[in-house]
């Protein structure tokens, strides 16, 4: 059997919650074994991975049993980015970053382009300039003993904000690009998996609130899915798409399978989210090998949850890893010298530690006369401006004595017969009290003083329908109420019908 999983980890560095132990001196490491043994996948692909280069590590990026794979955003640092953990008895025969080939070293590629006439050079570039493609291809063995090639597409597509239409063109190129890549190499014999973070909910019933979005199924991004995927049904249908979405092939009616929801509004509480993690096969592929496909919304650490499936076919390992594999990175190899090198000692001839050592001899006998002359020219600063010794912050016995008899005495008249202890008991017993209950008035009037000079935060409104506290929240939404303050409902996001889901109270907040 072979396991894949998929998951956007939304930050690589930051251990998800509950896979990390406080271990200080191996925490990078033990995280990310950690992770990779709770998801008890052959091969494990990560999308927004939010790592560059320079600050990957080594911890992180090479772990024992397994061969890593990264693809880095070369624009912006810690943005996007995906990276695929193989175990070693399942080392892919080759690995490339990018889908366009222009990434490609031409030593251990994956290859088969396709026809990208339609891109320009500039474009291509662009697409795979923020390292959101990742392919690996191994070689696997049916329970019939033939042995084929499968081809896994680590992706990370592209989120289409609705204030920049810039982006929506950006998505749309970067799914044709994948799509013409993935085709390629169906002609050229391999099995496909295209597997990550698509940001597009297919259907309806893969989008909470897809009754209440206007022209849901016009959406550009959901067009270009029914062109890639055939029906959701594993027989072969009057669509002709090429891939099959595997977890709708075997739970074609399940409602809330959801894989992605809202940090900010808590919905996954409640499940408000969205269904934006695949994998998909080819439809060959998908009908005679898949066992199941399965969701794992229990995995927390991100807005997201992993998704996987089970094929019942073995992965033949190369013998030796492709030249991509993050082990064979200068700065992890082992090619590269540290600082240190240069700092270590190295041992001496024994000749030359003879010669050496009268030469050292000599040369210090022949420096002292001339510190001493250098010393004897320089003009000593007078005893009163010099610079004081330690012992001259400190008095002498006798000069204490001699400084306490310069002070005058008091005159009799002054003079005061010492208390016994019985007195001192009794004295403290009764100023004790007095000097507690002064202390206690004086800090209440200062309290009461600051109390009245600062009134403190007002009180939080309560919601008309739960009648509890709200929460305040800030607009960042460009435009007139740019950076204004607003309370609404603490309550998690969820359905419209749950009554224990947040209400839709909104109240702006008083300038201060």
């Amino acid at each position: 059997m072979l396991r894949v999983v998929s998951w956007n980890i939304n930050g690589i560095r930051s251990p998800p919650q509950g896979v990390v132990y406080e271990e200080p001196n191996n925490r990078t490491t033990v995280a990310m074994g950690r992770i990779l043994d709770t998801l008890d996948a052959d091969i494990v692909c990560f999308q927004e991975t939010k790592v560059t280069r320079d600050v990957l590590t080594e911890p992180l990026a090479v772990i024992e049993g397994y061969n890593s794979y990264f693809s880095f955003s070369r624009n912006r640092s810690g943005y996007s980015g995906v990276a695929t953990f193989c175990k070693d008895s399942s080392t892919p025969v080759a690995a490339e970053e990018g889908l366009s080939g222009l990434l490609a070293t031409q030593n251990g590629d994956v290859g088969c382009y396709g026809n990208m006439d339609e891109f320009t050079q500039e474009e291509l570039r662009a697409l795979d300039s923020e390292g959101r493609a990742l392919l690996t291809q191994h070689k696997i063995r049916t329970w019939e003993g033939k042995e084929k090639t499968l081809t896994l597409i680590n992706v990370y597509c592209p989120h289409a904000d609705p204030g920049k239409p810039e982006r929506l063109a950006f998505k749309m190129r970067f799914y044709r690009l994948l799509q013409i890549r993935a085709e390629a190499l169906l002609a050229a014999g391999s099995h496909v998996i295209i597997l990550g973070d698509l940001n597009t909910a297919h259907r309806p019933i893969d989008h909470w609130d897809a009754v209440n979005l206007e022209y849901f199924e016009e959406d550009p991004g959901r067009k270009w899915m029914d062109g890639l995927l055939g029906n959701l049904g594993c027989q072969a249908g009057s669509h002709v798409g090429p891939f099959i979405d595997s977890y709708r092939c075997f739970q074609p009616k399940q409602e809330g399978a959801f894989t992605c929801w809202s940090t900010v509004t808590g919905a996954r509480h409640l499940n408000y989210g969205t269904r934006i993690d695949y994998v998909l096969g080819d439809r060959t592929l998908v009908i005679d090998t898949f066992q199941a496909s399965f969701l794992l919304p229990e995995m927390m650490g991100s807005d997201h949850c992993p998704v996987g499936a089970v094929l019942s076919v073995s992965s033949v390992p190369a013998k030796k890893c492709p030249p991509l594999c993050t082990r064979f990175l200068p700065e992890f190899a082992g090619t590269q010298l540290k600082i240190l090198h240069f700092l270590v000692r190295l041992k001496q001839d024994p000749v030359f530690k003879q010669s050496a050592l009268p030469l050292s001899n000599q040369t210090q006998v022949q420096m002292r006369p001339n510190k001493a002359r250098v010393h004897s020219t320089r003009l000593r600063p007078s005893s009163t401006r010099g610079q004081k010794q330690l012992m001259s912050y400190f008095q002498s016995s006798s000069s204490r004595l001699q400084a306490s008899a310069n002070l005058e005495l008091p005159s009799l008249g002054t003079l005061v017969t010492p208390k016994t202890p019985e007195d001192k008991v009794t004295a403290n017993v009764v100023e004790g009290p007095s000097k507690a209950s002064e202390a206690k008035n004086e800090k209440e009037v200062r309290i009461s003083f600051w109390k009245s000079v600062l009134g403190g935060p007002l009180p939080m409104p309560l919601c008309r329908v739960h009648k509890e506290p709200c929460v305040m929240r800030t607009v960042k939404k460009p435009g007139p109420n740019l950076g204004r303050n607003f309370y609404m409902c603490a309550r998690p996001q969820g359905p419209p019908t749950d009554p224990s889901a947040r209400c839709n109270f909104f109240l702006w907040s008083r300038p201060s």
